[in-house]
């Protein structure tokens, strides 16, 4: 089945769990891809170009998770609420101004530290911006190079936030020097921000008013000339509008997506993941491995095994929803917070279901913390409703979760992250795929120990 499956279809998929990362309504990504793709016919772009604009838009916020958790710190406020509310941000001081004080400090502990917040922002605003902007374009230039994706796109990412003008960030570069897709993407993604919470007219004056600052002027003239079909803009506020940016992929460059570049996107997504809080880094990749082992001590074949990884990589793909404030905070979590992080479950499967070919995987890696007893979320399954592969990923999670270093707990050695889990053997965790794991720590603690003889 998976043959059959498009590259397009995955990464426009994958491309809703950047959206909530931005803060953005579903479709955020495909939606700016429809607008820049007609501005790109209308200035002429060969296939070729077009097929690499289609991805570079489509991947804009690849890197969008590295800068939340110092988002958070800098600011001290809600990553997501920052990054929606920064999108509708112009270049004028009073816009700049209103920005700084509606979004620093909203989760300050008293007035004092707020305003001691607002005013250091208005201290190393510049700096600030500079650090959190580079941190995400080089992120997710770095990440479309893993992707297998070419310079053109990479670079597309890397300077989405350079300015025509020379106003913008990270290298303050002007004019023809910014790379085209980068300059149709930023267009694109300010006109959908604009369509989505004012209108296509508010859309249109704010990419005219922006033209020669922050747009390059015949882009706006191409776009003005889009805009002029009403077709245009009903598709876009269409309900099949992904449909129609799957349609806008130049057929003659479509790239096979074998076995080894599903596993490779899936590894790269996990990055994205693992990249919003420093509590995460290396979860996922470390999860998908012991599901991966676990696996194979049970006795699942190599092709299985194989799909099982994927889902322990994406299996916390949800958790791009949630915002670092409750993912990071080291105190206990409100009942508010709980519920939002309990939220991400439904999240990855939500997103991963999108692929009509995942159906199963999403079901799989959203039931990651369903419990045997069936008191877990998000659809509180009993034991016989939860398939093996679910139980396998919980107990990968479960156990890195306990072993490695997180806000609320310290790092746990090996025999005591086991002593814990023991506790909810039957309840929360299947018995056999524990032992499974306890077989395979084994295996890597002798293996560990021969290399060090060895050495």
């Amino acid at each position: 089945m998976t043959q059959a499956l498009k590259l397009s279809q995955l990464i426009g998929s994958l491309s809703y769990a950047l959206d909530i990362t931005e803060g953005q309504p579903e479709g955020h990504c495909v939606r700016s891809c429809w607008i820049g793709m007609h501005i790109g016919r209308a200035i002429g772009l060969s296939p070729q170009e077009l097929w690499d604009l289609y991805y570079t838009i489509l991947l804009k916020d690849l890197g969008c998770s590295s800068n939340a958790a110092r988002i958070c710190e800098l600011y001290l406020t809600d990553d997501r609420d920052f990054k929606q509310d920064f999108k509708r941000v112009g270049a004028s001081l009073p816009q700049m101004l209103g920005f700084v004080f509606a979004n620093t400090g909203t989760h300050a502990a008293g007035w004092r530290q707020r305003a001691a917040s607002i005013l250091n922002v208005l201290r190393r605003g510049k700096e600030m911006a500079d650090e959190l902007i580079n941190t995400r374009c080089h992120r997710g230039a770095d990440i479309a190079r893993q992707l297998r994706f070419n310079e053109n796109v990479a670079r597309g990412i890397q300077y989405l936030d350079e300015h025509w003008d020379g106003s913008g960030r990270p290298l303050g570069l002007s004019g023809q020097a910014i790379p085209l897709n980068a300059r149709i993407a930023l267009l694109s993604q300010v006109i959908d921000v604009f369509n989505v919470t004012h209108g296509r007219h508010a859309a249109l004056d704010e990419a005219v008013s922006r033209g020669g600052g922050w747009f390059d002027p015949e882009l706006v003239a191409a776009f003005r000339g889009a805009a002029s079909d009403d077709g245009f803009w009903r598709q876009l506020e269409s309900d099949d509008i992904e449909q129609a940016v799957l349609e806008l992929e130049p057929a003659q460059f479509t790239v096979p997506l074998d076995e080894d570049y599903m596993d490779e996107i899936a590894e790269g997504f996990g990055q994205v993941v693992d990249s919003k809080s420093p509590f995460t880094a290396g979860h996922s990749h470390r999860v998908g491995h012991y599901a991966d082992r676990i696996g194979m001590e049970l006795g699942l074949d190599p092709q299985r095994r194989r799909w099982l990884k994927r889902g322990a990589l994406l299996h916390d793909v949800g958790k791009l929803g949630v915002s670092n404030t409750i993912l990071d905070k080291p105190g206990k979590l409100t009942p508010e917070e709980w519920e939002a992080v309990k939220h991400h479950a439904a999240y990855t499967e939500t997103i991963l279901g999108r692929i009509e070919s995942f159906a199963e995987l999403a079901r799989v890696a959203g039931a990651h913390h369903e419990r045997l007893d069936g008191t877990g979320y998000p659809r509180g399954l009993m034991a016989d409703q939860i398939a093996l592969e679910t139980r396998i990923i919980t107990v990968a999670d479960i156990f890195d979760a306990i072993h490695a270093a997180r806000p609320y707990h310290p790092e746990n050695p090996v025999p005591v992250t086991l002593d814990i889990m023991r506790q909810s053997l039957g309840s929360a965790l299947d018995p056999r795929c524990f032992a499974a794991l306890e077989g395979v720590l084994r295996e890597e603690d002798a293996l560990e120990s021969d290399l060090i003889c060895l050495t």
